[in-house]
């Protein structure tokens, strides 16, 4: 699948970054894996472990995906796009929602036309279960954003490119999640760990977990889907009794632009989703330019499994989720540790 082909992921110095990274060098061949990002001591820090000297396909690009000119010299001749790039943190986007906008929206406007100019293959982008009918701007924008990837593929034509998007939760010990913000506590002999609200659930996948599913989904895009996988779910004031079973907990209230229970889809959009055993497809809504034979293979994965199609009127969150584990379930959880 990666194999002799050129690979640019954008973000490629953070969490997903690194692990991607690591795991394509670990099993995959490439021509070319260019690291895309605009932190030159993450840089630094990465060709420390990855170095250029050893890792001949590697290539450390300096740049920000708000910048067309730059963008588009860094993907050409690119085969596969990972647009992993956005400004993530909830509260700072609230704080200041003209750079959330100009890094999540206007940064996946220009992957696309880069992409389009480019001729490239295939373009899979990140996203977040806050897309699903968001509350904060960091969702909206991941919305608007999902909404600009899946709709390119009505602008392509003949041409051969595809725009995908994968769709997940909080990914466990990433930058700015809860899990390593109660270590850091409790590494400082805290006496109570904070709670916004002790209703509160959350999606739970593992970066590794996180980018197999990119991965497989790279493999399945047809274009146009947004893929999600089916995953854990936990709640937040059970995570930290896991980790300390005594320690007290301090209600401090939902942050703005936080809900108490994630979705990833609103049931508005239930009857576009299909199920398949491991993740759920949610097909793209304009379909006037498809071909029966085209809407038909959204149905069908690789593995020649079939999907099925009666989730009208289900909202996939994290509280109703079927996986929805107890404290007994999270403290068996090896990740926590």
């Amino acid at each position: 699948m990666l194999n002799n082909k050129t690979i640019l992921i954008t973000g490629g110095t953070g969490s997903f970054g690194k692990k991607f990274i690591e795991k394509v060098i670990k099993n995959y061949k490439p021509k070319k894996l260019i690291i895309f990002s605009r932190d030159e001591l993450k840089q630094f820090e990465l060709q420390k472990t990855y170095p250029e000297s050893k890792f001949k396909y590697l290539r450390y690009f300096i740049g920000d995906v708000r910048d067309y000119d730059r963008l588009k010299i860094a993907t050409k001749s690119v085969d596969i796009i990972i647009h992993a790039a956005a400004l993530k943190q909830v509260p700072a986007a609230e704080y200041n929602p003209m750079e959330c906008i100009k890094t999540n929206v206007n940064g996946a406007d220009n992957v696309i036309k880069c992409a389009l100019e480019n001729n490239i293959h295939k373009v899979l982008a990140l996203s977040t279960d806050k897309a699903a009918s968001p509350v904060n701007l960091y969702g909206a924008s991941k919305l608007l954003s999902d909404k600009l990837f899946i709709s390119s593929n009505n602008l392509t034509g003949k041409e051969r490119t595809l725009f995908s998007v994968v769709r997940y939760g909080n990914v466990v010990g990433s930058r700015g999640s809860v899990l390593p913000l109660f270590k850091d506590l409790l590494s400082n002999k805290a006496k109570e760990l904070p709670i916004t609200d002790e209703r509160m659930t959350r999606f739970w996948i593992t970066l590794d977990q996180g980018v197999n599913f990119v991965l497989n989904s790279l493999n399945e895009m047809k274009g146009g889907e947004i893929f999600v996988p089916k995953m854990l779910s936990i709640y937040i004031k059970d995570l930290a009794k896991a980790l300390s079973p005594k320690i007290k907990l301090k209600t401090i209230g939902i942050r703005p632009g936080e809900k108490l229970h994630e979705s990833m889809w609103s049931i508005y959009e239930s009857s576009n989703v299909l199920e398949f055993k491991d993740y759920y497809v949610i097909k793209p809504s304009i379909t006037q330019h498809l071909t029966k034979g085209r809407l038909k293979s959204y149905f069908f994965n690789k593995k020649g499994e079939k999907a099925k199609n009666k989730l009208i009127n289900y909202e996939y969150n994290s509280l109703e989720n079927k996986k929805l584990i107890n404290l007994k379930q999270i403290k068996k959880l090896k990740e926590i540790y």
